[in-house]
């Protein structure tokens, strides 16, 4: 769960053990654990939070633990299983918390800025602690701008398990602020996709507007459908291999795959061209669409890790780096800067006057005096490298195991990153 870019689900959800405030505390701990819980803060530090804990009468990091290890079901079941709470003893929590009051100025300040801030609809009914998190959540993720950056790949299925829908429903609330930026909500795609769910585009863009969590708004989807899953990796199927069909669409695909990706004769599908299209127009790397390139590629400098070092770090400048880490928190970005001899900050900041690899590639020179031996030795040293004590020897094998049981030859952390882009975009684009 990644809350630089949605909010967890609302406080006033109760999907999980129908305790209110238990799933949004959910997300804030799964998100504490993989270090994207931007603003929100999680656990004992939490005012909310902690009432929740209190009442479950669960630990801080036993929750934490628990959060991160299991999936929304099998959390269901823990809980259950580790608390001695009555059906009686939520209900009489769920009805205070959803009456808590804001209890002193700083808190009743909040409210009324919210309010002055967002202007929704109705603010009169706008008055308890929890509308005013709601009111918040909703006010810092609905607005979408898509002048400043592409809508998400058509890839990506975080709503309900569908392709495009994800990338649509960008599209439905850049256009209810009027920042579309010459993309089209309902264009052919998004009407395949909301004829085969049976939902109109005014419904489905009221939806996305008012559910900014892809939880809850997969929710709504799956509750405003009759399509069963096996119907969905159906139409995932379909939908993603759907290239140009007639003459005339032909001749616009092959004019736009010509004006971003001269000589890609491969690219045949409408969502890869649409990916394409997006990196172009907006001149960003993506590696929500597609990895980095190889760790062993040494067309810079003759070095290993130093193209792809670039790729992670204009993506990290376009706040595109996916499921990517860059710099320090990259085992191969800190071995490559750490030789170099460059901050993982200086580089970044040095792409952005840098156009392409010819320009990095002169800048990397006259910052540092290495030799052809010495680059030769960091490439050998670093495409030797293991997991060197038994606990990183455990979680390599796990970790290969989990990309493909069958690798038994991958000794190396070169060759499971390697592994680990191989297999992450294939199962995205699998269509199943």
């Amino acid at each position: 769960m990644d809350l630089t870019i949605q909010p967890p689900r609302r406080a006033s959800n109760t999907s999980l053990c129908g305790i209110a405030a238990l799933a949004r505390m959910t997300d804030k701990a799964r998100a504490h654990g993989d270090e994207t819980i931007g603003e929100y803060i999680f656990g004992d530090t939490s005012g909310l939070d902690k009432k929740v804990l209190t009442f479950l009468n669960i630990a801080h990091d036993d929750f934490s633990d628990a959060a991160e290890q299991y999936t929304d079901e099998e959390l269901s079941s823990w809980i259950k299983r580790s608390t001695d709470i009555t059906e009686a003893d939520i209900q009489t929590f769920n009805t205070d918390l959803l009456a808590w009051e804001p209890f002193n100025d700083a808190s009743r300040q909040r409210l009324i800025d919210r309010l002055a801030k967002y202007n929704p609809p109705n603010p009169e009914q706008i008055t308890t602690m929890i509308q005013s998190m709601e009111l918040d959540d909703w006010g810092c993720f609905y607005d979408v701008d898509l002048t400043t950056r592409p809508p998400r790949t058509p890839y990506d299925r975080s709503i309900a398990g569908i392709y495009g829908l994800m990338r649509m429903t960008d599209k439905a609330r850049a256009a209810k602020a009027g920042k579309l930026n010459g993309y089209i909500y309902d264009c052919p795609i998004d009407l395949e996709i909301l004829a085969f769910l049976n939902i109109s585009a005014d419904d489905y863009q009221d939806a996305a507007y008012h559910n900014v969590n892809n939880i809850e708004l997969s929710d709504w989807v799956k509750n405003n459908t009759q399509r069963t899953q096996s119907e969905i990796s159906q139409f995932n199927y379909y939908i993603s291999h759907k290239g140009p069909e007639g003459e005339e669409l032909q001749t616009i695909f092959n004019a736009t795959r010509d004006r971003v990706a001269p000589g890609r004769i491969d690219i045949t599908l409408w969502f890869d061209l649409l990916d394409l299209d997006d990196e172009h127009d907006y001149g960003i790397v993506d590696l929500a669409r597609h990895a980095p390139r190889s760790p062993y590629n040494t067309s810079i400098l003759s070095m290993i890790g130093l193209a792809r070092l670039i790729d992670k770090g204009r993506a990290s400048l376009s706040n595109s780096l996916g499921d990517y880490f860059y710099g320090k928190d990259s085992f191969l970005d800190s071995h490559v800067l750490k030789f170099l001899g460059i901050s993982a900050e200086s580089f970044q900041n040095a792409l952005k006057d840098l156009p392409d690899d010819g320009a990095v590639l002169n800048w990397v020179q006259k910052q540092i005096d290495k030799s052809d031996t010495d680059i030769i030795d960091f490439n050998d040293k670093i495409t030797s490298r293991g997991p060197r004590n038994t606990k990183q020897k455990s979680w390599f094998k796990k970790r290969v195991g989990g990309l493909d049981p069958n690798r038994p030859d991958i000794t190396t952390l070169m060759a499971m990153v390697q592994l680990d882009d191989q297999i992450t975009f294939i199962r995205q684009k699998a269509g199943v």
